[in-house]
């Protein structure tokens, strides 16, 4: 689908009626708008619901491989520029390699630099971001010089160059995670572009309805008798009777089934990940699909020593380390007691049911609803 892109308006600043120019290699989502003077060099991303509008300040520069997250507004006032990197003046200046994640302003003159990451819902200001810093969450940076390489915690406000100089150092791992999002975000721009292009997308589609066929052709009737002490089935998977019964209630209603754990840290600030929904709507692809995640994930289980509530699964109810979470049933993860784990992963390879949203206090893994299926 075509870009939106708009040339600026006449004003009393300008009567360019300036267009955007968008390097053939990005992606540019047809959700979103671009106008006047934007320049999106090669491999850009720039999401759904971006507002990306140099009518007042401008131009605008975004660099190679740099991504435009959903929610991103980009703005610049009519006076006050930035120097880029070619030496000439910007409204907005965003270099190579740079994330600016969902819902982030960035208000000109603004500059930010190459190799950086800018949080959900951050501002940038009249402000100018050295290369490799990493913003995090609901942060403001106004009126100040952010040196290379710094790093700056979710919610800090720093409106002044002392606050500025005193933030610590980038470590090892934020860069990693700034990179892993580029990476990211670069694997979405080629799917965009093949979904968009019939020659690519076409196998893709072919050779998914011919696994399908595949499997509802080959896939025998699945027994479920279940083995005391481990709570397996006897048709080898790790889902209990009971859970594959839900399953089968929730595709009837027309729900996808989905899987979300937790390491150590992010199990303490609730900060779970999701694997991929299961996109099949047939109960033994769908069976068969969850047991495999489960499976993967099973040597990561562990449990510090006599702890058996972070480990072991427990049925709903007062014996639950929640006991306001309704499960739909569990499998019994059987924890190493006391063993020593290079990764302390929470997950619990049980199925539970919600209705919307999450209980943040649950450590679960399960199904999950979405209506309609979407």
């Amino acid at each position: 689908m075509p870009a939106h892109t708009y040339a600026a308006p006449p004003t009393p600043w300008s009567r360019r009626l300036a267009e955007p120019k968008i390097d053939p290699t990005a992606y540019v989502h047809s959700f979103s708008n671009l106008i006047g003077d934007v320049r999106v060099e090669a491999e850009v991303l720039i999401a759904p619901g971006t507002s990306i509008r140099a009518d007042e300040g401008s131009p605008f520069h975004i660099g190679a491989r740099s991504n435009i997250q959903d929610g991103v507004v980009i703005h610049g006032l009519e006076q006050g520029r930035v120097i880029g990197e070619d030496g000439q003046p910007y409204s907005v200046w965003i270099g190579r390699n740079t994330s600016i994640a969902h819902m982030a302003l960035i208000h000109g003159p603004a500059y930010v630099g190459n190799d950086c990451f800018i949080g959900f819902r951050s501002t940038v200001f009249n402000a100018r971001v050295g290369d490799g810093c990493i913003i995090m969450l609901h942060c403001l940076i106004q009126d100040v010089e952010i040196p290379p390489g710094k790093y700056v915690p979710s919610g800090s406000i720093i409106t002044t160059q002392a606050e500025a100089d005193r933030l610590p150092d980038v470590q090892d791992s934020d860069a990693k995670f700034a990179q892993h999002v580029i990476g990211i975000n670069q694997a979405l721009r080629e799917g965009y572009q093949c979904s968009e292009n019939l020659v690519c997308i076409a196998p893709i589609r072919n050779e998914l309805q011919r696994t399908s066929n595949s499997t509802a052709t080959e896939t025998a009737p699945m027994t479920h008798s279940s083995h005391r002490g481990n709570g397996r089935n006897g048709g080898g998977s790790p889902l209990k009777p009971e859970v594959v019964e839900q399953i089968r209630a929730l595709l009837a209603q027309g729900y996808r089934v989905g899987l979300e754990y937790a390491d150590a840290r992010r199990f303490k600030t609730s900060s779970w990940q999701s694997e991929s929904p299961i996109t099949s709507t047939h109960e033994a692809e769908v069976v068969q699909s969850l047991g495999a995640i489960l499976a993967e994930h099973q040597g990561r289980i562990c449990a510090p020593a006599g702890d058996r509530s972070q480990g072991q699964t427990a049925g709903a109810g007062a014996d639950h380390p929640n006991p306001r979470w309704a499960g739909a049933g569990f499998w019994d993860a059987q924890p190493r007691l006391g063993s020593r784990c290079p990764e302390f992963w929470h997950i619990r390879p049980s199925v539970w049911l919600r209705a919307r949203g999450r209980n943040p206090n649950a450590v679960g893994a399960g199904v999950s609803r979405w209506p309609g299926g979407g």
